[in-house]
């Protein structure tokens, strides 16, 4: 059965699957679906339009679906929209979306948000990314599958992040990362290839030689953007894993990091 604490609050109209369980002075806002196995801290706060899918954990003080801290925002209704198995750790934050921007913001499965981590409104976040402590997004950031900041990394608003790429500690993404980059610095500056990232996803040794070797294309063979497109293009038609960039190139509007 659900269990739900007497100091908890939870508004009628909100949905809870059968085995949610709700923390002392947890508050659970109107339109808010949590689907199975879900666990809500104490004093976290949810609120909506929000759907949640299974196992997701939103620990103590943690705030996740409030309304999106825009200027322009007048009250419209907007959404959360949320995977499964998701860890939103404590003090986490997470806005919904705009009407401006996609109505929504929406996550994926599988990831972590830890101690202070903000996702601001109308971001689209893949599957299994971590954004340590202190890590920020500002509106309508893109971040794909496996994405990693580190403490107090941030990406500006429109930005897009690469699968795999890897953000280092304190760097800013003021521009779109392409997949498996590492970034550093403020504002950030591509230095390699996350290739400890890709070995322990399974990536062999050939399929990361092959990942470097286009990284080199773009960023060291001196090639203008569009010739190192061409020559990216012509790579993976015979190597799968460098499909990642060329696929990624069309969808930069912030100009690529460099």
């Amino acid at each position: 059965m659900t269990a739900i604490h007497p100091t908890a609050i939870v508004d009628p109209a909100a949905e809870l699957a059968a085995d949610v369980s709700v923390g002392p002075y947890a508050v659970i806002g109107p339109r808010v679906t949590l689907g199975p196995g879900c666990r809500v801290g104490p004093h976290a706060v949810v609120l909506g339009p929000t759907r949640m899918g299974a196992g997701n954990e939103i620990w103590q003080f943690a705030s996740v679906g409030d309304v999106p801290q825009d200027k322009k925002y007048g009250g419209e209704e907007t959404f959360l929209e949320v995977g499964d198995r998701n860890r939103f750790r404590e003090c986490s934050t997470v806005n919904r979306g705009t009407v401006t921007g996609a109505v929504v913001t929406r996550i994926g499965s599988d990831n972590l948000f830890m101690a202070y981590a903000h996702v601001g409104h109308d971001c689209i976040i893949g599957n299994h990314c971590v954004l340590a402590s202190y890590a920020g997004l500002a509106g309508h950031v893109e971040v794909d599958d496996h994405v990693i900041f580190g403490g107090y990394a941030g990406a500006h608003q429109f930005c897009k992040i690469g699968a795999h790429a890897f953000l280092a500690n304190n760097s800013v993404a003021t521009r779109d990362v392409p997949p498996y980059v590492m970034l550093a610095g403020s504002p950030g500056e591509p230095k390699g290839v996350n290739a400890e990232g890709l070995k322990r996803r399974g990536f062999s040794a050939e399929q990361i030689a092959n990942i470097k070797a286009a990284y080199k294309v773009l960023y060291r063979s001196g090639l203008k953007l569009a010739e190192a497109t061409a020559e990216l293009e012509r790579l993976a038609a015979t190597q799968p894993e460098v499909r990642a960039f060329v696929d990624f190139l069309p969808r930069v509007t912030r100009s690529l990091v460099r």
